[in-house]
């Protein structure tokens, strides 16, 4: 008699249709808190639905879309078994990409890629970017997880995220806009946000051998705490300022540093001067800094320094900007200005030494 042989099938290569099926059930209500006017539908279509006749009200609407991830940061999370609070990182990582052109964030998708899914794990990761979504006030309409066994494995995960925003043509903010004298406004980081990490993470582990676990006094939590701290969603802040206040430029502080990121929106005639004694960088990058023996210029082309976003306004409208800033809830200061660029300078520069 001859052995009867299985077939192949999906779950026998390590997808399960049916974990997938239970993930998504068990973020719908997640999702359903990020609904706005405009979203028709909920989970489950093949296409997220918005409805484009709210953008009647704009004279030239001009659309604003943004991509990005949160990096080797998720690696942190899957270590601490810590799920919820990444998605924070992917939504500010695009909607406050979005919003330096001025665009009010609308909606959002995201890509969730697992080794294996685990229904409660994903539900997780979508109800931080639920949550995420709602502080930087667009609705997450759509999403896909896709489950990689043999790529990934069963604990590994990584996210991505696309949004869009809207913004009317003749309120576009950018280097057009920039003046000589314009003030230069910093914006305060809430640690080391969802760049560098691949640094950090050579750094601490491999280089200093520290641990997660670890309590580090400077901090008052453990490392991992710190290292999870969500990255600070800056889009109704900024959206709230300009209307409150003349606004010329925003400049997100994320790969790069400050000094290339600021160098995005100056023109090629002017140079943003940045005065490092405004400010004291926090704890971490310090931390950073010395386990490593990083240079600071290092240091400064790689991780934010303490500041999450900048805005560049005219002279006259500094004082109502800190006022509206501090009014919800945001540290600022001025910590440059706007002069001629000499014939060596870059787009931006930082002076002097940091504050102790």
């Amino acid at each position: 008699m001859t052995e009867k042989t299985t077939g192949a099938s999906y779950a026998a290569a390590g997808v399960d249709i049916e974990a997938g099926d239970r993930a998504v059930e068990l973020m719908k209500e997640w999702v359903k808190k990020t609904q706005r006017p405009e979203v028709l539908g909920g989970l489950g279509g093949f296409a997220g639905l918005f409805d484009a006749s709210a953008l009647k009200r704009y004279e030239r609407p001009l659309l604003a879309s943004a991509t990005d991830g949160v990096g080797t940061k998720v690696d942190i999370a899957r270590q601490l078994g810590v799920y919820d609070t990444i998605g924070h990182d992917l939504v500010a990582m695009v909607m406050d990409d979005i919003v330096v052109c001025g665009a009010e964030p609308l909606f959002m998708t995201d890509y969730i890629c697992v080794g294996k899914v685990h229904p409660e794990r994903v539900a997780a990761i979508v109800k931080g970017i639920a949550e995420g979504c709602v502080l930087a006030g667009c609705a997450l309409v759509g999403g896909e997880t896709a489950e990689h066994p043999g790529l990934l494995g069963p604990d590994d995960f990584d996210v991505a995220g696309a949004g869009t925003g809207v913004v009317e043509y003749d309120r576009l903010l950018g280097a057009d806009r920039i003046r000589k004298g314009d003030a230069v406004i910093a914006m305060a980081s809430s640690g080391l946000h969802s760049n560098g990490y691949s640094l950090v993470r050579h750094v601490l582990f491999d280089r200093a051998g520290m641990s997660l676990e670890q309590e580090i006094a400077e901090f008052g939590r453990t490392l991992g705490e710190e290292l999870l701290e969500p990255t600070k969603i800056y889009s109704l802040d900024c959206l709230a300022l300009t209307r409150t206040a003349e606004v010329h430029a925003f400049s997100h502080i994320t790969g790069g540093g400050l000094a290339a990121n600021l160098a995005r929106v100056i023109p090629d005639h002017l140079h943003a001067a940045v005065d490092r004694s405004t400010w004291a960088p926090g704890a971490v990058f310090d931390l950073v800094g010395k386990a490593g023996q990083v240079e600071q210029l290092e240091l400064e082309k790689t991780l934010n320094m303490g500041v999450g976003m900048m805005a560049v306004v005219p002279a006259e409208s500094v004082d109502v900007a800190l006022t509206a800033l501090a009014d919800r809830g945001v540290d600022s200061w001025v910590a440059g200005e706007i002069v001629e660029r000499g014939d060596h300078a870059e787009g931006s520069t930082l002076t002097g030494s940091y504050a102790s």
